[in-house]
């Protein structure tokens, strides 16, 4: 690698970041179905039909997963909890295995000197809450909050950090409006509805997280840098229309308390009734902001119901999702957020990183280059003024890469999916070195 620490200000915070339904297993401990079950299920949603109910059994092997963290020089954790494990129902009667669970698992990090940075929501909703409209449904942010106290009173106490929602764009469009991810709807109503409950939802959650005195509270938004394809006026406009409902709905509704107005000219018919009226509970005050960030896209204009655009290949590198490599767009969200959104608040890269087809044999180079690229990135916008506090590697193990299955590989350390039997690569062992250095 091309850094060290001190390449870095003093307390900058090194991390890996992992999510429950992709590496516990949810076939133990008294987990509930979720919705991503049942889209597994589901022949031609997820490669092969991969599901998460063993995934990298983190649940039995969640000490040896941070002894290597720890052995990796690492400050802190990135992990998210599954409302599944802790409600199976959703609702009513928490499952005192996964309350145990968490409670193990947070202890096992501070044991380390692990910071533990907690996600609430990492995509799983518990089946019976899909049933009544997931997301779509008004009441979904109530019964988050009800989740939200359950599992922050028994963990809230010993947390670095805490997020209700990893990646509302994730939750929103892609799963309700693209059908990727589960619930795989395709519905303009749906998405509206969807976008708009996942940020009531995290209100709710500040709501309940000041309350129990949490401190340290933030979110995690994903953002994409959106290139016109063309420099047409109608591809320049498609991009800003991408940037605006990708990069710009979501922290629009956290600190400006209003929804940027390209998007509103398609969604505004389709959202819930008294919208308007949210955004006090949406905009509560938070300690940090986590950018997500792994691509750019190229965006091109067409003659299609709204958006009115689509994809097209872009000319850089690209990693095994077929992303391509662009760090300049790192610089650009990190200095564009502060400047613009969100001020001195504290910001976090609290994810990156890169899919690649890894031979353990080889020298796993080009995640080590695609890391080097970003964290220069990282430094220049810190030059640049970002009050950046941290940088968190997606991802520490090989996992469940959602409706691609077990095919793509994000980790730092190899899984073997039929042993399980985990491998450090060349990357972990350089990022090793620099962290210690």
């Amino acid at each position: 690698m091309n850094f060290t620490r001190s390449d870095f200000p003093d307390g900058f915070l090194f991390a890996a970041a992992t999510s429950a339904y992709q590496i516990e297993g949810h076939g133990f401990g008294g987990a509930g179905r979720t919705h991503w079950d049942d889209f597994a299920a589901t022949p031609g949603n997820v490669l092969r039909g991969d599901h998460g109910a063993i995934a990298c059994d983190h649940y039995h092997r969640y000490e040896d997963d941070l002894d290597l963290m720890e052995g990796m020089g690492l400050d802190a954790y990135r992990f998210s909890t599954s409302w599944a494990r802790v409600l199976p129902e959703g609702r009513g009667q928490p499952n005192p295995q996964g309350l145990d669970f968490y409670d193990r698992l947070v202890d096992a990090m501070l044991e380390r000197n692990l910071k533990p940075m907690a996600t609430l929501y990492h995509w799983e909703l518990p089946s019976t809450l899909a049933d009544l409209g997931g997301w779509r449904n008004p009441d979904l942010p109530k019964w988050f909050a009800d989740y939200t106290r359950v599992i922050m009173d028994r963990i809230g106490d010993r947390l670095y950090s805490v997020a209700p929602v990893n990646e509302p764009w994730c939750v929103g469009w892609l799963s309700h409006f693209l059908g990727q991810h589960a619930p795989g709807v395709r519905d303009i109503r749906a998405t509206a509805h969807a976008m708009h409950h996942i940020l009531c939802a995290h209100g709710r959650a500040v709501e309940v997280l000041r309350d129990l005195n949490i401190s340290n509270v933030g979110a995690v938004c994903n953002f994409e840098y959106a290139h016109p394809a063309t420099q047409s006026a109608a591809d320049i406009k498609a991009a800003a229309l991408y940037d605006g409902y990708y990069n710009r709905f979501f922290i629009g509704g956290l600190f400006k308390g209003a929804y940027p107005e390209n998007v509103m000219q398609g969604l505004e018919p389709h959202m819930p009734k008294g919208w308007q009226d949210d955004f006090p509970l949406i905009g509560q005050k938070l300690d940090w902001l986590g950018l997500n960030y792994y691509t750019c896209k190229r965006i091109s204009a067409n003659t299609e119901a709204w958006p009115s655009h689509s994809e097209v290949e872009g000319p850089l590198d690209k990693t095994q999702m077929g992303w391509e490599i662009h760090p300049e767009g790192l610089h650009h969200f990190l200095t564009w957020v502060s400047q613009t959104h969100t001020g001195d608040l504290p910001l976090y890269v609290t994810e990156n990183g890169m899919a690649n087809p890894d031979v353990l044999a080889t020298a796993d180079t080009p995640r080590m280059d695609y890391l080097n690229q970003h964290l220069d990135a990282a430094r220049r916008a810190i030059a640049d003024g970002a009050p950046l506090k941290g940088y968190t590697f997606w991802s520490l193990l090989d996992n469940y890469e959602w409706a691609l299955g077990y095919e793509k590989r994000f980790g730092l350390v190899h899984v073997d999916f039929e042993t399980l039997e985990r491998t450090p690569k060349a990357s972990y062992h350089a990022l090793s070195k620099a962290l210690k250095a």
